[in-house]
């Protein structure tokens, strides 16, 4: 909008809730994504049974965030039998960085807002 002595006003804040990532924010891809933060190498069934997923479940979810670009999966073996890891990539990482920060942005306007018996 346009003052009446021609300025500009300043935008709108935007709501943090509107910048909400929803390939991060999705409860399952959001613990997804902060387990392979904390562990830095995750395994698939270390994963489901963490997250109380089936195999396929888990299998989608893994596949969203990876054609995201914000994990690496790898295949491979530990010993005869089969196995699949989940790395964070750069990108991954700031994904959950920047989800974090909108989220405290949230927490934080929830706590500095009146309670309904303090109106």
């Amino acid at each position: 909008m346009t003052a009446e002595n021609g300025a500009v006003d300043p935008p709108e804040p935007i709501h943090p809730v509107t910048r909400l990532d929803d390939v991060v924010h999705q409860r399952v891809r959001l613990g997804i994504l902060t387990i392979a933060h904390e562990a830095r190498r995750a395994e698939f069934g270390y994963l489901r049974t963490q997250l109380d997923l089936t195999a396929g479940n888990l299998s989608k979810h893994l596949s969203v965030l990876e054609a995201a670009g914000l994990i690496e999966v790898e295949k491979g073996y530990a010993g005869r039998r089969g196995r699949t890891w989940i790395t964070l990539t750069a990108a991954g990482s700031t994904a959950l960085t920047d989800e974090i920060a909108r989220l405290k942005q949230l927490i934080a306007r929830v706590e500095t807002t009146d309670t309904p018996e303090d109106r």
